[in-house]
């Protein structure tokens, strides 16, 4: 992962430095003589292959994509691809040259991922190519393709996430590997409705700008089982869950344990350099002690991730970089510290994933000169004055242990450009041995971790230093002896953890905050007999099985509810049992239900949220269900608010005697004139007093048009792309209401780009 703040993410067109730097960077420039230096002295490419390898590098990254979403739709939108995209684009010259057809990518499961080799100039001037490429752009706006570097699918697929799993992302932003995660947990969704996995997903990131983001990506594919929280990973707290046991004095005691997690990611901020291809400045940039600085930190993740997992479990620890000190020195130091892990040989996993093992051997550089000269940190170490040793960057965990050959790290995978055409990466996959039972997991928390004596220090319950807080996000680097030092405290802090979790946000009930500074509202789940609860069960034909116990609301306490999210058990009892502020919670389960206001004559009543219909639909009574045709569907693209009058029966009878409010309209499977549906098409419908108003917004009206129609008929299009008024001038008596389809981005062009992985700051 790398982070870079500097790079516009998104499905818009941001121009970065590296993209000045592509105009004015030859070829023949694109080199660094400490790059090249560094690296032959690492030898992780053999000799015969340094120029095939360097090449590579020079070469721009080919466009890659994955079809995302549920199973159902994704085999959908990849036939589209398969039979009507790739024999269009077949044939196609430009300039003189023949330009090659979208490839899938062998390794990908299901033939689900693809790449492409062109420039943006033939994306926007080549007719073919520039149809194929509006079709990318808006089925990635609402989130059935995700664009992502084709290395960066990798840790998730070795994750290995199944429903019922309890995954974490210690360092999620910007969210393209966390969507991925929440597919694997929604796998058993189907076209038209979500399921609610037992299993749970915390997206963590210690930017708050970068968490909100995530939030913002989630909403692509609404989970119940989905968190975001705000931490430094390094230093993630301890979660907590309810346990109850038979006592045989009382009967029932009731306790809680410390949440363990099934799937780790830890795909931490690193130098970056194996994304030279995309990001070109970091040919002139780069410097090898970027890496040495960021050890420290990638150790300490994966120590903290290593300590909350469960017996069995699996972490894949990734990085964008090529650097040793950043992948195989840190997986070393981490076996080291903690014997309860062994690195997992997946090499027979995606065969045709072409890769090379880990290395057991470098040789780090203690300056910017490459001067890589001592062998062992000890040698090191001698030459340094006491000044020096405490000023040092260096570590004895950059060099390469004794026991380096037994810790099995040529089973880590290291990816390189000019193996398949990619970035480059690495990538490892650890597993906690088996323990005997539950309570030797929980002793995991107690376990020491090594640390240099003379950074050891005593502990004095009385004078802990607070929890980090969000006034200073992200967080100040923390040098050698911090870090060490946190690592002891850990186990302290877990055990206090126990006592200051079990504090829980209700509607009434109040507490001290553990982190005043925290400035997002509380959640508050309602009871079943909550009167507003039932009235919107009512309004919305919620049938019995509707979970309304796991129902919270965000609101001030005393304000009118606005809006309902839904959560798994899982979730529910995450947030009853632990300290909202502490974990710096950004956002818990999705949003399905919020409140229309009304127009004269007409209440507020509540509506189904379009996002919010797949995990809803479950639970609303077939019977209210409207069924329509294509024609009444390409009305509703065609015109935002057409008028009930406009329709032909049956659908203008049916709808005229429904009264105003929410509804959901079936369009079925089948074939019309100029379109087919695959698979039932269910929307959400706003009916006012006279007109009637599709109620998704306008990227998914554009997405939907396009895979139905062949192109763009909504409105928004014939407008040429400018904003509508979403306050239309109707009649005074009308009592009609406008509804809130969402906000448009900025205005410009679309460009397809790839979400990118996060640079560590230079």
């Amino acid at each position: 992962m790398t982070r870079s703040k500097k790079r516009q993410r998104g499905g818009r067109a941001g121009k970065s430095r590296d993209d000045d730097d592509r105009g004015m960077l030859e070829k023949s420039d694109m080199k660094n003589e400490r790059f090249s230096s560094y690296y032959k002295a690492q030898d992780i490419i053999p000799e015969e292959e340094w120029d095939q390898f360097m090449e590579a590098l020079r070469r721009p990254l080919p466009t890659t994509f994955r079809i995302a979403g549920s199973r159902e739709i994704a085999h959908a939108l990849n036939d589209a691809i398969k039979k009507t995209y790739v024999p269009l684009l077949s044939d196609v010259v430009f300039e003189g040259d023949v330009v090659p057809p979208p490839s899938r990518i062998p390794w990908y499961p299901e033939d689900l991922a693809w790449q492409f080799n062109v420039s943006k100039k033939v994306l926007r001037k080549q007719q073919a190519f520039k149809k194929f490429h509006s079709f990318l752009v808006h089925e990635t706006e609402v989130g059935n393709i995700s664009r992502q570097e084709a290395v960066s699918m990798l840790p998730p697929l070795f994750l290995d996430v199944q429903p019922h799993h309890k995954v974490i992302d210690m360092c999620a932003a910007p969210g393209s590997k966390t969507a991925q995660l929440l597919e694997a947990l929604h796998a058993q969704d189907t076209a038209t409705a979500t399921s609610i996995p037992p299993g749970l997903l915390i997206a963590n990131d210690s930017d708050s700008k970068r968490a909100h983001l995530l939030i913002h990506q989630s909403a692509r594919l609404p989970s119940p089982a989905f968190m975001v929280t705000n931490l430094d990973a390094s230093i993630f707290p301890v979660l907590r869950l309810p346990v109850t046991t038979a006592d045989p004095r009382c009967g029932v005691k009731k306790s809680s344990n410390q949440l363990l997690f099934d799937r780790i990611l830890c795909d931490v901020p690193c130098s970056g350099d194996g994304t030279l291809r995309k990001n070109i400045g970091i040919w002139k940039r780069w410097q090898p002690m970027d890496g040495n600085g960021l050890h420290s930190l990638q150790t300490r993740i994966l120590q903290r991730a290593m300590r909350m997992l469960e017996p069995d479990g699996r972490i894949v620890y990734s990085t964008c970089s090529l650097n040793p000190v950043e992948n195989e020195a840190v997986i070393a130091a981490a076996l080291n510290s903690n014997h309860d892990f062994q690195l997992v040989d997946v090499s027979a996993q995606l065969p045709e994933l072409v890769r090379r093992p880990g290395i057991s051997s470098w040789a780090p550089t203690v300056n910017r000169t490459i001067n890589t000269t001592f062998k062992t940190w000890d040698a090191y170490n001698e030459t340094l004055t006491e000044e020096q040793r405490a000023d040092s960057k260096m570590s004895e965990t950059h060099w390469p242990p004794i026991n380096a050959d037994s810790l099995q790290l040529q089973h880590c995978m290291r990816i390189y450009p000019h193996l398949q055409d990619t970035g480059g990466f690495f990538v490892a996959v650890l597993e906690r041995k088996s323990r005997s039972s539950h309570a030797s997991a929980v002793d995991a928390e107690e376990a020491d971790i090594t640390v240099p004596e003379a950074k050891k220090v005593k502990l004095d319950l009385d004078s802990l230093p607070e929890p980090q807080t969000s006034a200073s996000f992200p967080p100040t680097p923390m040098s050698e002896d911090d870090g060490s030092r946190l690592l002891v405290l850990d186990t302290v802090e877990a055990d206090m953890q126990a006592v200051t979790d079990t504090k829980k946000t209700t509607f009434k009930g109040k507490h001290k905050l553990s982190d005043p500074s925290f400035k997002e509202m509380p959640y508050t789940f309602l009871e079943p007999n909550d009167l507003t609860l039932i009235s919107c069960i009512d309004q919305l034909n919620l049938i019995a099985s509707f979970p309304s116990s796991n129902i919270l609301v965000r609101n001030p306490e005393g304000d009118a509810v606005r809006s309902f999210y839904l959560t798994n058990d899982l979730v529910k009892a995450v947030v009853l049992n632990n300290d909202y502020t502490r974990m710096r919670l950004m956002t818990s389960g999705t949003k399905v239900i919020t409140k229309q206001e009304a127009g004269r004559g007409l209440e507020a009543q509540f509506r189904v949220l379009g996002e919010g219909l797949p995990v809803v639909l479950p639970y609303i009574d077939p019977s209210v269900i409207l069924d329509a045709e294509f024609a009444t569907l390409k009305t509703l693209l065609i015109t935002y608010y057409p008028l009930c009058a406009s329709f032909s029966d049956p659908f203008r009878s049916v709808i005229e005697n429904r009264s105003p409010g929410s509804h959901i309209v079936r369009f079925s499977a089948g074939q019309s004139n100029d379109s087919t549906l695959s698979h039932d098409l269910l929307l959400p419908l706003w009916k006012s007093n006279v007109s009637v108003a599709l109620m998704i917004d306008k990227k998914a009206k554009s997405a939907l048009s396009l895979r139905l129609f062949g192109e763009d008929i909504t409105t928004a299009a014939r407008d040429g792309g400018k904003k509508v008024s979403q306050t239309p001038q109707l009649p005074q008596n009308s009592g009609d209401i406008v509804p809130d389809e969402g906000a448009d981005n900025e205005d410009g062009e679309a460009i397809l780009e790839d979400e990118g992985d996060n640079e560590a700051e230079q």
